[in-house]
């Protein structure tokens, strides 16, 4: 992955539709920079004006996975100043499991009183990528991906924010792909947040099933919405014997909008 830093402000393209705050997440921004490049030249593809908060640090999704909820409540405080300052209608998240822990905000602060209604107002606002797409009728114009392409529902999409069809939609916008389902979908692919280092044998064994069965649809990539699915999917399906690319949904429709060819730049 390559670490992009991206800048303070990306103007909307032709119309402005919405203004959004985005966030960049720790494992994101260090592991797939490129993904929330993608995330931002897609956004403002579709009319809406994106402002970076500087120095985000982590949402506390990885110390919740840990138990150290101080950590974790000390990091949501700072999230929501971080943000402050920004008058958007809209965070948006393009890492399922960050998603999932800053919809929460309102509830782990809600014994805090000078934090709770201002965590209350930060989680309300808090929306995935997918779901924000979902909502804007698309408007850049897409170029055809002839691709059979996986899905994989990341647990903090599917379970913890109940967000199934918007990924699948924002995909379908896109010519020629063909999007293949997983059988047992609700299934975790063992990475699960820090679940993969703490309980290594059953996360692996999770894992190699998920692997049996994108292998299986005779796919030729994988896409999800979150970091740690991807870091350990891609691991598997090495250690399979079967590397198939594991995109990012948002690099997808990146590529289709901008008309690159997806495949051929990866390293």
């Amino acid at each position: 992955g390559t670490s992009a830093v991206l800048p303070p402000r990306i103007a909307a393209q032709g119309e402005k539709r919405r203004t959004v705050a985005m966030v960049t997440g720790c494992v994101q921004s260090v592991f797939m920079g490129q993904v929330n490049a993608a995330t931002a030249r897609v956004l403002a593809a579709e009319g809406c004006e994106v402002l970076v908060p500087p120095e985000q640090g982590c949402c506390g999704a990885l110390h919740m996975d840990l138990g150290q909820e101080q950590e974790a409540l000390d990091n949501a405080r700072k999230m929501i100043d971080r943000f402050k300052p920004f008058q958007v209608d809209t965070i948006v998240v393009n890492a399922a499991g960050c998603g999932h822990t800053m919809k929460d905000y309102g509830y782990l602060l809600r014994d805090d009183p000078e934090y709770r209604d201002r965590a209350l107002a930060f989680s309300a606002k808090c929306k995935d990528v997918s779901e924000l797409l979902a909502e804007l009728k698309p408007r850049a114009p897409r170029h055809p991906i002839a691709m059979r392409v996986a899905f994989h529902d990341p647990c903090h999409l599917q379970h913890g924010q109940g967000l199934r069809e918007q990924p699948r939609a924002m995909l379908r916008t896109i010519p020629g792909l063909e999007l293949l389902e997983l059988p047992e979908a609700a299934l975790c692919c063992g990475s699960a947040g820090l679940y993969g280092l703490v309980q290594s044998e059953t996360s692996h064994q999770l894992g190699e099933r998920k692997v049996e069965r994108i292998i299986a649809t005779t796919a030729e990539a994988v896409t999800t919405g979150n970091p740690g699915c991807q870091l350990q999917l891609t691991a598997l399906l090495n250690e399979s014997g079967h590397p198939l690319p594991v995109l990012h949904y948002m690099e997808l429709l990146d590529a289709s909008i901008s008309g690159t060819q997806l495949l051929g730049k990866r390293n």
